[in-house]
């Protein structure tokens, strides 16, 4: 038995092949033991905001939800509805590629696909009706997805009292007409 082990480690050292293979196979088997006995780096957890209260927004009122508050709480609005979308920060809040719609009517944006906003009141009134459906489609995943925190108002138009009981009722906004 000593003689067929001795066979073999003269066999592996005398053939330089066979010692960069023997090299590689080491190397990987420390790769894949030293992963798995390492302890996975500690996730850093944002605490969650509260639920925002049910209320309206002007575009002024709406631009400072963009993600650079002490909070960091997001609201973007679509179709006349605003939504809390501080659990996609990735994608809305500060460095994010739709950041430009942070605090913002993504309205136009979303239906032209053009990141292009307006810090004032749109009526859309100018889109196509593919347009406007592409809207009322993007309106439709923002409420699936994030949680529906009031209307846009128009100019001049006045701020509703929401009750507790209406906390509940997320959908009963009218959608804007065009």
């Amino acid at each position: 038995m000593a003689e067929e082990e001795a066979g073999i480690l003269s066999e592996i050292f005398s053939n330089p092949l066979n010692l960069i293979l023997v090299g590689i196979i080491t190397f990987l088997l420390y790769k894949i033991f030293k992963k798995s006995t390492e302890e996975p780096a500690p996730v850093a957890v944002r605490p969650s905001l509260p639920k925002l209260k049910k209320r309206d927004f002007t575009v002024e009122e709406l631009l400072p939800y963009d993600g650079n508050g002490p909070e960091g709480r997001i609201l973007v609005a679509v179709n006349g509805k605003v939504f809390d979308v501080t659990a996609g920060k990735q994608y809305y809040g500060p460095g994010g590629p739709y950041a430009v719609l942070g605090g913002r009517d993504a309205s136009r944006s979303l239906g032209t696909f053009s990141m292009v906003v307006k810090d004032v009141y749109d009526d859309l009134s100018d889109l196509s009706s593919d347009e406007m459906n592409s809207i009322k489609e993007w309106e439709v995943q923002f409420n699936e997805k994030y949680e529906y925190v009031g209307r846009l108002l128009k100019p001049g138009e006045q701020h509703t009292n929401y009750s507790d009981e209406d906390e509940d009722t997320s959908t009963t906004t009218e959608p804007q007409q065009k």
